[in-house]
Formats: structure tokens, C-alpha cells, sequence
């Protein structure tokens, strides 16, 4: 039975999606009164536009049970079968409107919890496309990429705390304090939720370098099949710094660079910057 390999919108996959025939279901993204769709009505360069103009953060949103059914009925058209990535389900209520939309569909959908978000649940996206294409069944994708979820490496430096701030992410005072001692705090993944890991101090590039040469440390043993430069519209010498020393220091068949989307992007802001790969 043919398997299609769909995802919500915030696997950050770019060219990817194209190569792989990968479904892409875009989650909503609200600015003021107006709704939008991740990367089809909306871009990240729209929400830095608003932001600076407004001064207020976009909102994000699931789609509806509704539109998870159509959009699931698309996809069988050509598959027997579908496997669904949504982002995590501490992070959005996505997962449970995917779940329950494919309900409707008699046991020909199956929706996984990513427990991670951009290219870390990219990375589980593209196992999927992989063993999709051996020919493996709904099944055994699934039960693969769950032994994998706590194994992906979701994690992130931001330039700045605003956007963090004004979504709630983090108080006034840590703002204030984190742009004037020119703290960058290193956002991490762990069971599907975010937080604070360590904190870096200095320049961009040098938190991003510091950044890598504790990843490298931490994880000696690791999928060299590929790893993800996820970065939102970034100042392009950082992103050459960091790909430069992940070449450098890993051993990853391919590095591949990807910006993140709009729903991405209206969390973490401008410049922020992450190395996410799946650890053994």
C-alpha cells in the first residue's frame, strides 16, 4: 500500500516538501483581526513588517477539524495510506484536531506527536518520507519514528528576547537584561516542551560557535544521515558560520539550510538561529 508523508507547516523543510511530495497542512497565523496561512498567504518578512509597524505579536492557530478532513481526503486521493506530523502537541492543539479529524477516514490516517517543532520535527518528517519509500506501512513508520522522537536534538539561539517577551515566553526584566548584557539563551526541546538550557554571552557568533562546541560535546554518538541549519531569515555570515563549523566538526552525510516559516518565526523573531539533528 502506497503511504503519503503529509505535516503541519512548521517542519520547516523548505525544497524539501517539493522533492519528497511531502503534504503540507499550513496552520494559521493571525496579525491583528486578520487570519492568514503559513506560506501561502503570509511570509516571515510580513510579520517583521507588522511588528516594527504595530508593536504587537501575531497570534497562530490550528486549523479545524474541517479543514483537517478535507485536507486529509486530498491526500488519500493518490496513497492508501497518510502519516501525519504535527508539531508538538505541548506546543499546539493541532495534533488532538488531527487526531480527531482522522477519525473520520476509518484507520487509513495516522497522526503522530512530533514532540518537537521546525526542522526537528522536519527530521522525523523526512524518516518518514524515507521508510515510506522502502515500502513500509503506516505501522511501521509509526512505531520507527516514535522510538525516535526523544532523540531529536530541538534547539535554538535568539538574537533578541523581544519576541519571546511579547508572547510570554519570558518577563521584562529578562528582556531588559538579556539585551543589555547581550545574553543569548539556548532554547531546548525536552518531552515535547520548551525551555531554557544554558545561557551564552556575547556577539551572535560567538554564542553560535559556543553553541555547536557544546553540541558537539554533549552528543559523541549521533544520525549522521542528515542535519538541519534552521534559521529565521538570519544574517546570512552567521548562517555560514555555523554550517562552516558543522562541516567541520560532524560527520553528517548532508547539512542542509532552511528558514523558518511564518508560525516559526512569530515566536522567536528575527535572527535566531538553531542546529537540530537526531541523536543515537
Amino acid at each position: 500500500m502506497a503511504v503519503k508523508i503529509t505535516s503541519d507547516s512548521t517542519c520547516d523543510l523548505g525544497e524539501l516538501v517539493e522533492k519528497w511530495n511531502i503534504g503540507i497542512m499550513p496552520l494559521n497565523v493571525i496579525l491583528d483581526t486578520e487570519t492568514y496561512q503559513d506560506g501561502v498567504s503570509i511570509t516571515p518578512k510580513d510579520i517583521f513588517a507588522f511588528v516594527e509597524k504595530n508593536g504587537m505579536l501575531p497570534k497562530t492557530s490550528a486549523r479545524s477539524i474541517i479543514d483537517y478532513e478535507e485536507f486529509f481526503s486530498e491526500n488519500l486521493k493518490d496513497a492508501d495510506e497518510i502519516v501525519h506530523f504535527s508539531i508538538s502537541s505541548k506546543s499546539s492543539v493541532s495534533h488532538n484536531v488531527a487526531k480527531q479529524a482522522a477519525e473520520a477516514f476509518g484507520g487509513k490516517v495516522t497522526v503522530i506527536d512530533s514532540a518537537a517543532l521546525s526542522s526537528g520535527q522536519g527530521l522525523l518528517v523526512m524518516k518518514g518520507c524515507e521508510l515510506a519509500a522502502q515500502g513500509k506501512s503506516a505501522a511501521e513508520i509509526e512505531k520507527h519514528v516514535n522510538a525516535l522522537r526523544l532523540k531529536v536534538n530541538t534547539s535554538f539561539i535568539p538574537d533578541h528576547l523581544d519576541y519571546l517577551y511579547k508572547g510570554g515566553r519570558c518577563s521584562k526584566m529578562e528582556m531588559y537584561g538579556a539585551n543589555i548584557l547581550k545574553i543569548h539563551p539556548m532554547i531546548f526541546m525536552e518531552d515535547g516542551a520548551l525551555g531554557v538550557k544554558r545561557k551564552y554571552r556575547g556577539s551572535m557568533k560567538r554564542c553560535i560557535s559556543n553553541y555547536i562546541d557544546d553540541l558537539y560535546a554533549e552528543y559523541p554518538n549521533y544520525d549522521k544521515t542528515r542535519c538541519f541549519v534552521t534559521h529565521s531569515n538570519a544574517d546570512e555570515p552567521l548562517v555560514e558560520l555555523a554550517v562552516k563549523k558543522v562541516k567541520e566538526m560532524f560527520d553528517f552525510d548532508e547539512v542542509v539550510v532552511t528558514v523558518a516559516g511564518s508560525v516559526i518565526t512569530g515566536h522567536c523573531g528575527r535572527n535566531t538561529l538553531g542546529v537540530l539533528f537526531i541523536t543515537k
